[in-house]
């Protein structure tokens, strides 16, 4: 928005810093202004759960409202879950509870109660009296051992949003959990462990990778016999998963020296040493190798602020011939049916983080614009909430 927009303008009402819209803007606003004022009206929730034609609706919000005051119950329900094994036990269900209390060394009442908490979640089930087995979602986390590391990080993020105001009231470079933990992060805050920061964070991209590399496979199809260089890629698994799909590929792998060395060997041993290129180096300051069809970039732009992320931009930019492109796979800020993932999930972790921010496409096209690249296209995913895709043509 800008001082020559026509539809937009600030104005203070009365001082109080409220901001006047004027054309069809101004629609929207009431619109949303008199709606809020009608959900919010006592007398409007009483009829609505009355009324046959919308009380389901009444009944939906209702819940969804719930869910967001017991959100992180929820998270600390599927916590316990994965951090005392529970799924493990279940997988050889039907098992009962006494059984379940000896093994995670919880009382009956205390394993009943986790028991019948997860059930709610669909993490458990009780098909027959006393005999719990796992459940629709504990099924798909249980084989998930990605989602279950993510599950176990989070507890440094539960950590920093104890307090969120005090958390969204520090200085970005303030330490945080999420800060100490991260490698690029813990580099910015000036951390004495960078090396072993560095190791951790790759090994659980690596162990959640295939989130964001099955997205890719089932939107973007790579040409043949094509080179494809993974910027910031880490010990490989993105480049494995792809490689793996896509057997006349070439590999390059691009990232720290003490990141590359040991993703090239795990790339060496499953792809072989014909496929696979290694290129150590730091994709801010070191020149981008070339030679490239496609770059890609996974999961990297939202870990960094507006100007280290247009200076990378603009760094591979320089290093890709006319006709080659630059592919970009990680969650996006609003997209369409994975609004909390963009917005809020992520808004707030990398904000404790220290670092970066979720990005939605139009900001990230604009940006690959200013760096450089003639063209962008946006592709849908069959699961926006693991991954947005764009790709940007030299």
């Amino acid at each position: 928005m800008t001082e020559a927009d026509p539809n937009h303008s600030h104005n203070d009402d009365k001082g109080n810093g409220n901001v006047t819209s004027n054309g069809k803007h101004s629609l929207k606003v009431r619109y949303v202004a008199r709606r809020n004022a009608i959900f919010a009206s006592p007398r409007f929730q009483y009829w609505a759960a009355k009324l046959p034609l919308i009380n389901r609706i009444a009944r939906s919000r209702a819940s969804s409202a719930f869910d967001l005051v017991a959100g992180f119950s929820y998270t600390q329900i599927l916590r316990a879950c994965v951090e005392s094994g529970l799924f493990d036990v279940l997988s050889r269900g039907p098992i009962g509870h006494q059984t379940v209390a000896a093994e995670l060394k919880l009382s009956n009442e205390a394993a009943l109660t986790l028991l019948r908490a997860a059930r709610a979640l669909t993490l458990s089930e009780e098909p027959v009296s006393d005999g719990w087995m796992l459940g629709e979602q504990g099924a798909v986390l249980a084989a998930d051992k990605g989602a279950q590391a993510m599950v176990r990080h989070h507890r440094l993020l539960y950590r920093d949003l104890a307090e969120p105001m005090e958390l969204l009231r520090k200085d970005r470079k303030e330490a945080t959990e999420l800060s100490r933990y991260w490698s690029y992060a813990g580099a910015l805050h000036g951390a004495a462990h960078a090396g072993q920061e560095t190791a951790e964070y790759s090994q659980l991209m690596a162990a959640s990778q295939h989130f964001v590399a099955d997205q890719v496979l089932a939107s973007f199809r790579f040409p043949e016999s094509a080179k494809l260089l993974d910027v910031g890629g880490g010990y490989g698994a993105f480049l494995r998963a792809i490689g793996e799909a896509n057997p006349d590929l070439h590999l390059g792998l691009f990232d720290l020296p003490e990141v590359v060395e040991s993703g090239q060997e795990i790339l060496v041993d499953a792809m072989g040493s014909a496929r696979v290129s290694a290129h150590p180096g730091n994709f801010f300051e070191s020149d981008i190798p070339r030679g490239y069809d496609i770059v890609s970039l996974v999961r990297i732009l939202h870990d960094h602020d507006d100007e280290p992320v247009a200076r990378l931009l603009a760094n591979i930019h320089k290093s890709l011939a006319p006709g080659a492109r630059l592919l970009i796979a990680e969650p996006m800020a609003r997209m369409v049916g994975a609004e909390g993932m963009g917005e809020a999930f992520f808004g707030m972790y990398l904000w404790a983080m220290g670092s970066g921010r979720a990005r939605s496409p139009d900001e990230i096209c604009a940006m690959l614009k200013t760096a450089g690249f003639s063209r962008t296209q946006t592709i849908k995913t069959p699961q926006p909430i693991n991954a947005g895709l764009i790709v940007a043509f030299a």
